[in-house]
């Protein structure tokens, strides 16, 4: 599956972090209504479909997902600061600039199977579901 399992997305601490901004912010009824628009891709004939769980972290910059990967990991008894840093899509580019390979992390996969499966990930995510979507 592209090199990274990413069959559950609640193994992933920026996608946890990214609900958790969401929760924060009072905006459940907008989650719910990404829940409703991945049922619909899903119902779609793979080639139609388009990555819903992108939706997730549309609304948030890099810098809020990285200072909550913080919080999260962050353990109560520590009184270090901690940041979290990552590569930018932007410097992914300009580090390999020949190199078109970016789907792991911007979730432009190359594949309608990819996309199924990132949507399923995220449906089965919403269920409570802790399993594969392949």
């Amino acid at each position: 599956c592209y090199g990274i399992d990413m069959a559950r997305l609640g193994d992933f601490v920026a996608f946890n972090a990214a609900i958790t901004l969401w929760q924060k912010s009072g905006r459940q009824k907008e989650l719910n209504e990404i829940e409703r628009l991945c049922r619909e891709q899903l119902k779609l004939p793979r080639q139609e479909q388009r990555n819903i769980a992108k939706l997730i972290y549309e609304p948030f910059s890099n810098d809020q997902i990285s200072a909550q990967i913080a919080a999260l990991v962050k353990p109560a008894n520590c009184h270090a600061d901690v940041e979290v840093i990552f590569q930018t899509i932007k410097g992914l580019h300009q580090s390999i600039p020949n190199h078109p390979g970016d789907w792991y992390f911007t979730g432009d996969y190359p594949t309608s199977g990819g996309i199924r499966v990132v949507n399923k990930a995220l449906l089965n995510y919403f269920e409570g579901r802790n399993e594969r979507a392949y």
